[in-house]
């Protein structure tokens, strides 16, 4: 039983055997033009269209066996490459009569070797029904021209051995080919997995670098046991602060942006990171325009509330600054492109009557 015909872009037998390569096309290329001059040459007088028009279809049949898609063939085609052969030889052997030569019966040959590929490409059943629909084809003629059974299978009935090879060849290749692909792919999805562990423990490696470097001089003092001053709590308040961004709004923590937010929080403002992940894949000119943008929000913020937010993928805005304090509320909307939107920085800020988020 033929294997279901698999998705289009899944690696199949075609690229073990290069039925899309240059060197396939040119060997089809061959295939037509040989075939046409046998054609042409060997003819009987008056049935000309009869050899063009098997021909026709025999090169037809060999241009789809490599550039029809799926592994193993799909039916429609398959039924279509099957008749093509039976077709073909049976609009040129009732046009010779005997005796004839080897060449008057083309059409067996190019059908052979289609039928070859077919079996290499799953449909072996099929080829074989196609050889044994033309050897009884063979047999038919030789009965009605008065040789004989016998006489007309002996014509045709050499093309059996190169068949069978090929339907064991395929036997044997198919289920290698399909244990490369699987193997292959299992090398690319442990090839990914260990990225992304590596990915992983790197990350975890910088996060922890980063925390040595900002919590062990306050853990270190907070364990030496000297009362903790103002300016100690304010520390300590600061970096728990840095802390939580750094994790809340990874695309916003850059060493700039860090430095500004403590300031901010210094001077008595209360700053809200709030990452959704809007930045990830946006052009550096993009994310620069923005934090230049959250920078200055964060220096001209001088009391109240500051929420900052990179809203998720695929929004009309991209980044939301919202300042609260107890007069008004000043909302700044910047679009995809990293530019203000709504409002203009020449418009008023608009006095508080409700709370809003960003």
């Amino acid at each position: 039983m033929a294997d279901p015909v698999i998705d289009k872009t899944t690696p199949d037998i075609d690229e073990v055997l290069g039925f899309r390569t240059s060197a396939a096309r040119l060997l089809v290329g061959a295939f037509v033009a040989t075939y046409a001059l046998i054609a042409v040459n060997t003819s009987p007088p008056g049935s000309i269209w009869y050899e063009l028009t098997a021909w026709l279809i025999m090169s037809l049949a060999a241009v789809a066996l490599i550039t029809v898609r799926g592994d193993p063939l799909p039916i429609p085609i398959t039924v279509a490459l099957t008749a093509a052969g039976v077709v073909a030889m049976n609009l040129v052997l009732y046009q010779v009569d005997p005796p004839i030569s080897g060449l008057q019966l083309w059409p067996s040959w190019a059908a052979l070797a289609i039928y070859i590929y077919m079996c290499v490409r799953g449909r072996a059943g099929w080829a074989w029904i196609g050889m044994i629909a033309i050897l009884g084809s063979h047999m038919l003629w030789g009965q009605q021209m008065g040789i004989g059974y016998v006489e007309g299978l002996q014509l045709s009935v050499v093309k059996l051995a190169p068949l069978l090879m090929a339907t064991f060849f395929a036997w044997k290749i198919r289920p290698a080919s399909r244990r490369v692909f699987e193997l292959r792919e299992q090398a690319t999805l442990r090839v990914a997995a260990e990225a992304a562990d590596k990915a992983v423990l790197e990350e975890r490696d910088r996060r922890l670098a980063q925390l040595d470097d900002v919590a062990r001089p306050l853990l270190e003092r907070l364990a030496g046991g000297d009362p903790l001053t103002a300016d100690d709590r304010l520390t300590a308040r600061l970096l728990e602060a840095h802390l939580r961004d750094t994790l809340r709004a990874p695309a916003l923590a850059t060493p700039a942006i860090g430095d500004a937010i403590d300031a901010t929080r210094s001077r008595g403002v209360e700053v809200v990171m709030l990452d959704d992940g809007g930045l990830v894949g946006k052009p550096a000119s993009v994310r620069d325009r923005l934090l230049d943008n959250v920078r200055d929000a964060l220096d001209g913020a001088n009391s109240g509330t500051l929420t900052i937010r990179v809203l998720p993928p695929h929004r009309d805005t991209l980044l939301t600054i919202l300042y609260s304090t107890a007069e008004c509320v000043t909302r700044l909307e910047y679009g995809p492109e990293g530019h203000l939107t709504n409002p203009s920085p020449s418009v008023p800020i608009v006095p508080l009557s409700t709370s809003s988020g960003p």
